[in-house]
C-alpha cells in the first residue's frame, strides 16, 4: 500500500477550560492517522482504542477486516484531515475532545469521500492519555458491524464489427450451451456418440454427470457450440440432451471473411502475462487472429466496477459508495462490402488462391479474402488438437492467410510494364515488332536462356494491343530491354514495388526481385513478364491498375470507413495517351483473347490475365499459379484481382477468368 497523507484543518470558536502539559487529543489524533496512513491496524488497536471499543471489537477481527476491504476494493490512495481547533485552545483534562474527521480513499471504482467525529476520552495511566471511541464508520461511510462489503464487476459488451452497408461482420449474438438432463438420459451407449458430435471424452461426460449437485431434473452443460455448428440437429436426437441459448460472438459470413476478420478466443498465459495491468483476466477472451487482434485495444472496451453496502438490517437497501459505469468496445466500420466478399469467396468454390477488390475512384477495399477460410467459431470455442492437426495438415492450407502473401503475378504485370515503357517514350503503341517462332533470346551471351511465348501464332507484327491479346512474353522482353534496368526498375518503383504498402494490416510488400536489383539481361526479362523474382501481394495488384481509371493516380488502400479516402500514394504514373492506349488493349484482351469466360454480353470487361509458373528444378515442370485482373468497362466501379494456385491441369489463368466472370454475372445479371 501506498504511504498516504494527511492534514489538519482549524476549527475556530472552541474554548476549553483546565490545562495540562501531558500529551493532548490533537497530537494523539495524529499519531493515530500517522499509523492509519501505514496500515498499522495492530498499533490501531493496541495502542490507541478506548477499553470500551474494544470489547466491542476483536483485534483478529478489527485487522483482518481492514486488510481485507483495502485490497478487495484496490484503495492506491488514502488523505485524512481533521479540522483541529485554535492553537491557545486548552483542554480539559476531565471532558472528551471530539475532532471531525474528513477521509478520502481512492478506489478501483472511483474515490469514497464522508466525515466522521472521532472522540478522544481522556484516560489516567501513569500520566494522562487520550484514547479513541473507534467504530466501523471509520473503515466506510455507514458501515455497521454487520454489514458486508461487496464489491461487483459489470461487464462490458465487445465492440462489433460492420461492412459498408451495415452488414454483421462480428457481432455479440448467441450460441448454444448443450447439456444432458440425467433423468431423461437413460441410455449409456448413446455416451460415445454425444461425445463425438462435441469433440469431448466419455470420461468428462461421466465427471459432469458425477458431481455433488447433480440430481435427474437439473440441466448439466457439457460444451457450447455455435449458431453455424452443423452438429445441433444430430445432437437433439439423443435424448436427454438439451441446447440453452447463451451469449456468443458471432461472425455471420464465416470462412468468408475469417482471414480478414479473425476470431476471438480464450486468453494465454503469456497473453495475460503482458496485458493483466490492463484487467484482463484467465477467465477473458482475446482477440487472437485478424481485425479481432489488430483492433483488440478499440473492441476490448473497460469493465464496470460497483462498490457497495449490503446491509444486514431486514429491509435496509444497498448502500452504493462508488461506481464506475462499463465502457463498451467501440463499432468499427469497414470499407468492405460483405455480399461481395461471399460472392466472391462462393466463386472461388474451396480452391486455394486470393482475391481483392478496391474502389478506383477513392481507394478503399471492398473485399480482401483468402481461400479456402475455416470457421471462427471453431476456434473461439477452443479446437480439440485432433481437429487443429486436420486443418493443419489440409493439403489446401485452409489457416494460411494468402492475401497476406505475395505471389508472382505472371503477365498481369504487363500493363504496367507498358505503362512504364511508354512514359519513358521507349514503347511505341502502334509500332509493330516481327516475332517468328515459340522462343527468343537476344543473342548467343544469354547461353541456355531463352523467352518463350504460348502463342506464337500471333499474327505479326505484334504492337501493344496483339501483345495484351496474346499475353506476349517475347514483345515484353524486348521493350524491357529497350529502356534498360534502371527506367524498369525506377518505373516499378513507382509503381509500388519494394515499397511499404500503406495499409491498416501487415501485408508483405511486393518486390521487384530479393535484393531489389535486376542483376541481368535474363533476369530483366523474365520480371518484364512478371517472373523471375518479381512479387506482387493481391492488394497491391489490384491497386496497381487504379492509375489507368484515375488519371494516373495509386490512392493508399483503406479498410476502415474512418480512414480518408483519395489518399495519393502515388502519381502521375500515366498520361491521358497511355491510359486510353492500355484502356482499349485490356478490352481486347477479353473480347479477342483467352480470357473469354468473362467476355459477357451486356457486361463489358477489361483486364488482363496471367500465370506464373513456380518451378522446383530448372528441368521440371512446375505449379502454375492463374491470376485475372480486370474492371467493368462502363461503371469502373471496382477492380478485382485473383489468384487461384495449381491452375496447370484447369486451362490455366482462363480458370480464373472463369470465376470472376461468376462474380460479375451475380453482381450485374
Amino acid at each position: 500500500m501506498k504511504k498516504w497523507g494527511f492534514g489538519v484543518v482549524a476549527m475556530s470558536g472552541l474554548v476549553l477550560v483546565g490545562c495540562t502539559d501531558e500529551v493532548t487529543p490533537q497530537e494523539r489524533l495524529e499519531a493515530y492517522i500517522a499509523a492509519w496512513d501505514e496500515g498499522d491496524y495492530e498499533t490501531l488497536y493496541k495502542e490507541f482504542l478506548s477499553d470500551e471499543t474494544k470489547q466491542q471489537f476483536d483485534e483478529a477481527a478489527f485487522i483482518e477486516r481492514q486488510v481485507a476491504l483495502d485490497e478487495a476494493l484496490e484503495i492506491t490512495e488514502r488523505d485524512i484531515t481533521f479540522t483541529a481547533p485554535p492553537e491557545d485552545t486548552e483542554w480539559e483534562s476531565t471532558e472528551p475532545a471530539t475532532f471531525p474527521v474528513q477521509i478520502q480513499v481512492e478506489t478501483s471504482a472511483g474515490p469514497i469521500e464522508w466525515e466522521q467525529e472521532m472522540t478522544w476520552q481522556p484516560v489516567e495511566e501513569e500520566e494522562l492519555t487520550w484514547m479513541a471511541e473507534w467504530d466501523t464508520g471509520f473503515i466506510l461511510p455507514g458501515l455497521e458491524p454487520e454489514d458486508q462489503v461487496r464489491v461487483t464487476t459489470q461487464n462490458f459488451a465487445r465492440g462489433e464489427i460492420y461492412d459498408r452497408n451495415g452488414n454483421a461482420l462480428a457481432i455479440n449474438g448467441t450460441g448454444f450451451e448443450v447439456g444432458l438432463v440425467p433423468g431423461k438420459f437413460t441410455d449409456d451407449t448413446l455416451k460415445p456418440r454425444l461425445a463425438e458430435l462435441l469433440g469431448i471424452s466419455v470420461d468428462y461426460i461421466d465427471q459432469q454427470l458425477g458431481q455433488s449437485w447433480v440430481t435427474d431434473d437439473v440441466f448439466v452443460p457439457l460444451d457450447k457450440i455455435s449458431q453455424v455448428d452443423d452438429s445441433r440437429a444430430a445432437l437433439l436426437e439423443i435424448p436427454g440432451v438439451l441446447l440453452q441459448e447463451t451469449g456468443m460472438r458471432e461472425y455471420p459470413y464465416g470462412a468468408a471473411t475469417s482471414h480478414l476478420v479473425g476470431y476471438i478466443g480464450p486468453i494465454t498465459a503469456e497473453q495475460l502475462a503482458e496485458r493483466e495491468e490492463d484487467g484482463y483476466t484467465e477467465f477473458d477472451q482475446i482477440g487472437r487472429q485478424g481485425l479481432e487482434r489488430f483492433l483488440e485495444e478499440r473492441l476490448r472496451g473497460e469493465s464496470g466496477k460497483r462498490i457497495f453496502i449490503d446491509k444486514a438490517a431486514e429491509g435496509a437497501e444497498d448502500v452504493t459508495l462508488a461506481e464506475i459505469a462499463p465502457v463498451d468496445g467501440e463499432r468499427i466500420d469497414l470499407t468492405l462490402d460483405a455480399e461481395l466478399q461471399r460472392v466472391t469467396y462462393d466463386a472461388m468454390d474451396g480452391e486455394p488462391g486470393t482475391a481483392a477488390t478496391v474502389d478506383p475512384k477513392t481507394g478503399e477495399v471492398l473485399t480482401l479474402l483468402s481461400s479456402p477460410g475455416f470457421e471462427p467459431s471453431e476456434f473461439m470455442l477452443g479446437m480439440t488438437q485432433s481437429r487443429y492437426q486436420e486443418l493443419s495438415e489440409d493439403p489446401l492450407q485452409p489457416l494460411f492467410n494468402r492475401f497476406a502473401a505475395s505471389y508472382a503475378p505472371g503477365s498481369t504485370l504487363k500493363p504496367i510494364t507498358a505503362a512504364i515503357g511508354m512514359e519513358a517514350g521507349t514503347l511505341n503503341p502502334n509500332e509493330g515488332i516481327v516475332i517468328e517462332g515459340a522462343t527468343w533470346q537476344k543473342d548467343a551471351s544469354w547461353g541456355d536462356y531463352r523467352v518463350t511465348r504460348l502463342h506464337p501464332e500471333a499474327p505479326n507484327p505484334i504492337d501493344l494491343e496483339k501483345s495484351l491479346v496474346y499475353s506476349d512474353n517475347i514483345y515484353y522482353a524486348q521493350q524491357a530491354l529497350a529502356m534498360g534496368r534502371e527506367t524498369f526498375i525506377t518505373g516499378l518503383e513507382a509503381f509500388g514495388f519494394g515499397k511499404d504498402i500503406p495499409f491498416f494490416l501487415n501485408l508483405q510488400s511486393s518486390q521487384v526481385s530479393n535484393d531489389g536489383t535486376i542483376s541481368s539481361e535474363g533476369q530483366l526479362a523474365d520480371t518484364s513478364f512478371g517472373q523471375g523474382q518479381m512479387l506482387a501481394n493481391i492488394l497491391h495488384l489490384a491497386t496497381t491498375y487504379q492509375p489507368f481509371l484515375t488519371g494516373g493516380t495509386m490512392w493508399q488502400p483503406t479498410l476502415l470507413l474512418e480512414e480518408e479516402d483519395q489518399v495519393v500514394w502515388k502519381e502521375g504514373l500515366a498520361s491521358p495517351e497511355t491510359i486510353t492506349e492500355l484502356q482499349a488493349g485490356m478490352r481486347s484482351m477479353v473480347v479477342d483473347g483467352f480470357a473469354q469466360a468473362v467476355n459477357l454480353p451486356g457486361i463489358p470487361v477489361a483486364g488482363k490475365t496471367g500465370t506464373a509458373e513456380l518451378k522446383v528444378s530448372l528441368d521440371a515442370e512446375g505449379q502454375e499459379n492463374g491470376f485475372f485482373v480486370s474492371y467493368p468497362v462502363e461503371t469502373e466501379a471496382f477492380i478485382i484481382a485473383m489468384m487461384i494456385e495449381d491452375v496447370e491441369d484447369n486451362g490455366g489463368s482462363g480458370y480464373v477468368a472463369e470465376k470472376v466472370a461468376t462474380v460479375y454475372k451475380l453482381l450485374y445479371e
